[in-house]
């Protein structure tokens, strides 16, 4: 990768870690929710084809699938809060309907199992289209990126929390 596009990324880099701070908790309304979220997926492409130091070919095929990965997971973690939000208030109504609350573990249990499978999804899809260097440099890859967004987001609430302070 030439140096333009290093430069590039990295400055995109910061425009989202910028944005990501600015945005405050996830909590927020569902807009800044799904927003933050495609900036943390579009972090983990680009920073994703710099650590594996993908050719043109390999990101034509890989970006589409984890996209489309990522958005169907998206909507089933939706779907899966949701239901956790009703399996709370199952719980907490008195009495505790054991029927109800039955169905909505089962329902989360499921959409648990299938974001698994759609993780393995896109597991297949690179094991298909990485070299075995590259595979190992994913691994590496997925922990570092955990990390330093766990890392990035602490910071930004920290930060956040002071400001509220005042």
């Amino acid at each position: 990768m030439n140096a333009i596009m290093r430069t590039c990324i990295r400055l995109f880099l910061a425009i989202v870690l910028a944005g990501t701070a600015a945005a405050g908790p996830i909590q927020g309304e569902p807009q800044a929710r799904a927003r933050l979220r495609d900036n943390i997926n579009t972090l983990r492409l680009l920073r994703m084809t710099e650590a594996l130091e993908l050719t043109e070919a390999q990101t034509a095929k890989l970006f589409p699938a984890l996209t489309r990965v990522e958005k169907e997971k998206a909507e089933m973690q939706n779907l899966m809060g949701a239901d956790i939000r009703d399996l709370r208030a199952a719980l907490n109504r008195a009495p505790v309907r054991e029927d109800e609350v039955l169905a909505l573990v089962g329902r989360i249990r499921a959409t648990r199992q299938s974001i698994k499978q759609k993780d393995e999804e896109f597991e297949a899809v690179l094991d298909q289209n990485l070299t075995p260097v590259q595979k190992g440099k994913y691994l590496i890859f997925l922990v570092d990126f955990a990390r330093g967004l766990g890392d990035k987001l602490n910071q930004a609430r920290q930060a956040r929390q002071g400001r509220d302070i005042r």
